[in-house]
């Protein structure tokens, strides 16, 4: 009995030891989060386009607050200039008039609580995607699905490319970059693979052209945000700053980046 009574004493000291710990965050002031992706989408007039803009949030917060009550606008070089309205208070702010020029100049304007932010870029062309491949016995284990998407780069010219797989049916996106250092003038394929998509999945394949900075700015993105990374609360090198600029408070910076590309879509079945 005395042996048990020891055993049951043990249990309750341990269980008694159990304690909920509340990790306490240090948290800054919001920032302005600015998605501003001008996307000219091949076969299309490019008239209608989107910018986003929010704000940071703690890290345990479920919701993204919106930057409600800003002021858009985008100019090209030829004086036109496109204002983007908001959708109620959203933070969704769109032009259905925007004039889209392969290589112009755009400069973007963001008035926020009286701070002005700006950008400029340039509106990439792109290759388009011509074919694409599919291997079924991909990866390490040889039960992925693995996806070469065929284009033919340019020769001459520096290029950069954006490319986006999103699987239609469970809405889940990856994300690539890539260069043309050792590819000028080939034919070349963008690489995606995944065990989760099946036979029928619509995948939908989006190419756009980048700017040299615009692919900096992924690049460097992308390996800070890989899931294999790290853990989640690691802390990452730097903050990745964008092309984008608060010209009344230089220090209160705004994150994101504002782009424009000429973009082409390939929907593929996969088999």
């Amino acid at each position: 009995m005395t042996k048990i009574f020891k055993i049951g004493l043990i249990c309750l000291l341990l269980m008694s030891c159990e304690d909920v710990i509340e990790v306490n965050l240090n948290t800054a002031e919001p920032r302005l989060v600015i998605e501003a992706s001008l996307n000219w989408i091949k076969g299309t007039n490019g008239n209608t386009q989107v910018i986003r803009l929010s704000l940071t949030a703690p890290y345990f917060d479920d919701t993204v607050p919106a930057a409600t009550g800003a002021n858009v606008t985008v100019t090209d070089l030829n004086n036109n200039t496109f204002s983007f309205i908001e959708e109620g208070n959203t933070g969704i702010y769109k032009n259905q008039s925007f004039i889209p020029v392969l290589n112009g100049i755009y400069n973007l304007t963001i008035n926020y609580n009286s701070e002005v932010y700006t950008a400029t870029e340039t509106l990439m062309p792109v290759a388009p995607v011509e074919f694409v491949e599919q291997k079924n016995d991909g990866g390490f284990s040889g039960e992925e699905i693995e996806i070469k998407a065929y284009y033919t780069d340019p020769s001459g010219i520096d290029n950069y490319y954006l490319f986006e797989f999103l699987v239609i049916d469970d809405n889940t996106l990856s994300l690539e970059v890539y260069d043309d250092e050792f590819t000028d003038g080939n034919q070349i394929f963008a690489f995606y693979s995944s065990e989760d998509i099946e036979s029928g999945d619509e995948l939908l394949i989006r190419n756009s052209g980048l700017s040299e900075r615009g692919y900096e700015f992924l690049n460097i993105l992308l390996q800070q945000t890989d899931d294999d990374s790290g853990d989640p609360f690691e802390t990452q090198p730097a903050t990745v700053r964008g092309n984008c600029v608060n010209q009344t408070n230089p220090n209160n910076y705004p994150l994101g980046y504002f782009r424009a590309s000429e973009t082409d879509v390939f929907t593929y079945i996969v088999k």
